[in-house]
C-alpha cells in the first residue's frame, strides 16, 4: 500500500542492542563500582551537561557535527517510551559531539517538538547546553535509563571497539518536558576518566 502524500518516513538512529540496562531507580543508586567506576558513573548518572564535561576532560571546546535533522511527526521511533510526554508532531536531531580537533566523544539523538525546535536550537551547529545557556534557559535533566551496548555503527565512527555506555534523559524546563536526549559515549574516554570498570 502505497503511503499517502505528507507522510514523514523516518530515518535511523542509532540505539544500543543492549546487553544490560537499568532504569530510574538504578541511575538514582548507582552502580557497583566494579562494573561502572567512579568517574564514569558521574559522566553518565549525573545531572550535568556532558558537554561541558567533555570541554572540561579534554580541554578543547566540544563542537557539535549535525548528522541529521528529521521530522518524525507522531512516531514512535523506536525510541525509549519517555518520548510520550515530548509534545508533536517533533523532530529528531542527531549529532556527534568531538572535541575542536576532530576526535569524536560522544553521538546523540534528540527529539524536539517541532513548533520549539528553532526557538531552543537557534544555532543548529552549537551543542544543546550551549544553545541553552545562551538564552539563560533553566533546566532539570532527568536521567531516566543507561545502557551498556554493541553498536556496529558507532564502534566504526568511534574507531573504538565496544560495548559501549550509554544513557537517555528528558529536559524539564517550566516544569513542562522540552525534549528526550539518547546518549553514547566513546570509551575513547577512557584516556580522561580512567578505566570504565
Amino acid at each position: 500500500m502505497a503511503k499517502p502524500i505528507g507522510t514523514i518516513i523516518s530515518t535511523s538512529w542509532n540505539a544500543l542492542e543492549p546487553i544490560w540496562q537499568g532504569g530510574a531507580e538504578l541511575v538514582q543508586t548507582g552502580l557497583p563500582h566494579q562494573q561502572l567506576s567512579p568517574a564514569w558513573q558521574i559522566l553518565l548518572l549525573g545531572d550535568g551537561s556532558p558537554t561541558r564535561h567533555l570541554q572540561l576532560l579534554t580541554g578543547e571546546p566540544t563542537e557539535v557535527d549535525v548528522i541529521d535533522m528529521s521530522p518524525i511527526g507522531m512516531d514512535k521511533d523506536l525510541a525509549p517510551s519517555s518520548l510520550s510526554v515530548v509534545p508533536g508532531p517533533r523532530v529528531r536531531r542527531q549529532v556527534w559531539l568531538r572535541t575542536a580537533s576532530g576526535q569524536r566523544l560522544a553521538y546523540a539523538t534528540s527529539w524536539w517538538e517541532a513548533r520549539h525546535v528553532d526557538e531552543y536550537l537557534e544555532n543548529k551547529s552549537l551543542p544543546i547546553w550551549a544553545s541553552l545557556a545562551k538564552l539563560r534557559t533553566e533546566l532539570y535533566r532527568d536521567v531516566q535509563g543507561i545502557y551498556y551496548g554493541d553498536s556496529p555503527v558507532l564502534a566504526q565512527a568511534f574507531g573504538e571497539a565496544g560495548p559501549f555506555w550509554g544513557r537517555h534523559y528528558l529536559f524539564w524546563h517550566h516544569g513542562q518536558p522540552l525534549t528526550l536526549i539518547y546518549e553514547v559515549f566513546s570509551p575513547y574516554l577512557q584516556r580522561y576518566l580512567g578505566k570504565i570498570s
